[in-house]
C-alpha cells in the first residue's frame, strides 16, 4: 500500500515550473475581496479629488464666478463656461468609479482601458482649459 517510496505529484511539470493558470489561479482573489478593493480605491480617489470637485461644481452652478477668472474664460459666453465646468465636473465624478471597477476586475486590459479613459479624460480637460484660458 505505501510502501512504494514515491512522493505524492504536487500538480507542477516536469522541471519544476509552474504553468501560466496555476500563477493565475494563485493571484486569484475571492470575488468578495475584489470588490472591496475596488470600493477601497473608489474611496481613496473620492477623497483624493473632493475639493476640485466641490470647486468645478461651484463654478458650474453659479455664473457669477466667472469674473474670477481672467483673460479667455472671463470673455466666454455664459454658457460656455458652464458647459466648461460642468463636462470637468462630470469627468472628476467618473473618475472614483472607472478606478473602483478597474480595480475591482484586476485584469491588464481593464485596467489599460480604464487607464486610457482616464488619460482621455485629462486630455479632454487640458485642450478645454487651453481653449478657455490661454
Amino acid at each position: 500500500m505505501g510502501s512504494s517510496g514515491s512522493k505524492p505529484r504536487t500538480g507542477r511539470p516536469s522541471g519544476g515550473r509552474t504553468t501560466t493558470t496555476q500563477q493565475e489561479e494563485a493571484l486569484h482573489l475571492p470575488e468578495g475581496h475584489q470588490t472591496m478593493w475596488g470600493w477601497f480605491a473608489g474611496i481613496i480617489v473620492l477623497a483624493l479629488i473632493a475639493v476640485p470637485l466641490s470647486a468645478a461644481f461651484s463654478f458650474a452652478t453659479n455664473p457669477r464666478t466667472q469674473q474670477l477668472f481672467a483673460g479667455r474664460l472671463s470673455e466666454a459666453t455664459a454658457g460656455g463656461y458652464q458647459a466648461f465646468w460642468w463636462v470637468v465636473t462630470l469627468m472628476l465624478i467618473a473618475l472614483p468609479i472607472l478606478v473602483g471597477y478597474g480595480v475591482a476586475k484586476l485584469s491588464g486590459r481593464a485596467l489599460a482601458i480604464v487607464g486610457g479613459v482616464v488619460a482621455l479624460f485629462v486630455i479632454a480637460i487640458l485642450v478645454l482649459g487651453q481653449m478657455f484660458v490661454f
